[in-house]
């Protein structure tokens, strides 16, 4: 078993997809005006409109901007350099600017604009480095 997709739920498509195409340089493949995918080598992150609700049984099954517990994820090369990229972009989404974490990375922590968390890390101890070896594109 492979994990290969994350899809975020939104009322909005074109303000989320625009947004990660800004802080992951990633061009969005728009399906439809409710659902799109930034695809990268390992994962995807999809994000569909609440109208694409119906085909899994109803508007009951996802709420949008209602996440309060995953923290979407993105491995960078130097969460520094990132940063100084997307500053303007998350300022108003800023949750933690670039810290090392006692695992072994640096993290970048904001949301997206509808309350998502999302961290961009890079691996900088041994440990993480060897764990992450050839992940990072």
């Amino acid at each position: 078993m492979n994990l290969v997709s994350i899809r975020i739920i939104t009322a909005e498509v074109k303000r989320l997809v625009n947004f990660y195409e800004q802080v992951t340089g990633m061009l969005a493949i728009q399906y439809t005006d409710d659902f799109a995918e930034l695809q990268s080598e390992s994962a995807t992150l999809a994000i569909g409109s609440t109208k694409t609700l119906q085909f899994f049984g109803g508007d009951e099954v996802a709420k949008a901007a209602q996440n309060h517990t995953a923290i979407i994820e993105f491995i960078v090369k130097d969460v520094d350099d990132t940063y100084q990229r997307i500053a303007e972009t998350i300022r108003p989404y800023l949750v933690q600017k670039p810290t090392a974490m006692p695992w072994g990375n640096k993290s970048l922590l904001f949301r997206d604009p509808d309350g998502n968390l999302v961290n961009f890390f890079t691996p900088v101890d041994s440990g993480a480095i060897r764990k992450f070896e050839g992940k990072i594109r």
